[in-house]
C-alpha cells in the first residue's frame, strides 16, 4: 500500500491548514459547529489536492523520471500503473467535489475553481515564469475563502494579502532549487525555469521578505486590527515571523535545501518554534 499512499501526498496537506486561519483570526476557534465545518472543509481539500497531484504526477511521469528526486515517485518509478492513479484520481475527485456540494454550493465553485487552476497549471502554466507562483499564490488564497465559508467568518483584506506574498516567497525559494538543480546537472526540471535566474530569483526573494513583514507590521498596527482584537500589543508577534522568514531565507540561500516547502515545515525545528511562538503569542494577545 505505501506507493498507493505516497501518490496521495500525504504530507502536503500541510499547506491545507491555512483553512484555520479565518477562523484563528476571527476568534472563533472555540465554536465547535464552525470548526466542525472547517474540518470537513480541510478534508474535502486534502482528498481534491491528492487527486490534483496524481494528476500532475501523470502529466510529468517522463520528465519526473529525469529528475534527481522526483524520479523515485510511485509513477515515475513504475510502482504504480498509470491505469490505477487514472482510477484512484477519479475516485478521490468524486469523493471530495460531493463533499463540497454537501457543504455549501459556493464551496463547490472554491473547489471547482481549485481544481481548474491546478489542471491549467499542471498542462501549462507552469511553464510559463512568473505566472506559475502566481498561480500557486492564488491556490493558497482559495483556501484562505473556503476557510472563511466553511467557518462563516468574514475574510479581512490583511489575511489574504499576507497569504498571497507568503506563498509567493515559499514559491520563489522553489524555484531557486529547481535552478540550482538545472545549474548542477544542465537539466531543466520545468520549462518556466528559462525565464529565471539565481540574481533574478533572490532579488525577488528580498522583496517578498521584506513585503511579507511590512505588511504584517501594518496589520498588527492598524487601528481597526486593534480595536477589534481589543490590543495594541500585536506588532510584538512580527518577531516571530521575522525569525521564520529568516530561517527560511538561510535555508534557501546558504543550505540550499528549498526544493520542499512542506518537508521544511514538517522537519525544520527552528520554523516549527517560530510558527509555534508566533500562534501561542497570538493567542495569549487576543483570545
Amino acid at each position: 500500500m505505501k506507493p498507493y499512499l505516497d501518490i496521495l501526498r500525504i504530507p502536503q496537506y500541510a499547506k491545507n491548514l491555512f483553512i484555520f486561519l479565518p477562523l484563528f483570526f476571527a476568534l472563533e476557534l472555540d465554536e465547535p459547529d464552525r470548526m466542525f465545518a472547517v474540518v470537513l472543509a480541510f478534508v474535502a481539500f486534502c482528498i481534491l489536492a491528492s487527486a490534483v497531484y496524481i494528476f500532475n504526477d501523470i502529466i510529468d511521469i517522463e520528465e519526473d523520471r529525469q529528475h534527481p528526486k522526483k524520479k523515485h515517485r510511485p509513477l515515475a518509478s513504475g510502482k504504480v500503473s498509470r491505469q490505477s492513479a487514472i482510477a484512484l484520481m477519479l475516485v478521490l475527485l468524486v469523493v471530495g467535489t460531493v463533499m463540497a456540494w454537501w457543504m455549501a454550493p459556493r464551496m463547490l465553485y472554491l473547489c471547482t475553481l481549485y481544481i481548474v487552476l491546478n489542471v491549467a497549471y499542471s498542462m501549462k502554466l507552469k511553464h510559463i515564469a512568473i505566472l506559475d507562483i502566481m498561480v500557486i499564490a492564488v491556490c493558497f488564497v482559495i483556501r484562505i475563502f473556503a476557510g472563511g465559508l466553511a467557518g462563516g467568518v468574514p475574510i479581512y483584506m490583511w489575511i489574504v494579502i499576507m497569504t498571497f506574498l507568503l506563498a509567493l516567497f515559499i514559491a520563489l525559494g522553489k524555484r531557486r532549487d529547481d535552478m540550482l538543480i538545472f545549474l548542477e546537472t544542465n537539466h531543466m526540471p520545468r520549462k518556466s525555469i528559462d525565464g529565471y535566474n539565481l540574481r533574478f530569483i533572490d532579488a525577488s526573494m528580498m522583496i517578498m521578505a521584506a513585503v511579507v513583514l511590512v505588511a504584517y507590521l501594518m496589520y498588527t498596527v492598524s487601528p481597526g486590527i486593534m480595536a477589534k482584537f481589543n490590543t495594541d500589543k500585536l506588532y510584538i508577534t512580527s518577531i516571530f515571523v521575522l525569525m521564520g522568514v529568516m530561517r527560511y531565507l538561510q535555508i534557501t540561500m546558504l543550505e540550499e535545501k528549498s526544493g520542499s516547502p512542506t518537508e521544511i515545515l514538517l522537519k525544520d525545528r527552528f520554523i516549527q518554534i517560530s510558527i509555534a511562538a508566533w500562534m501561542i503569542s497570538f493567542f495569549l494577545l487576543v483570545y
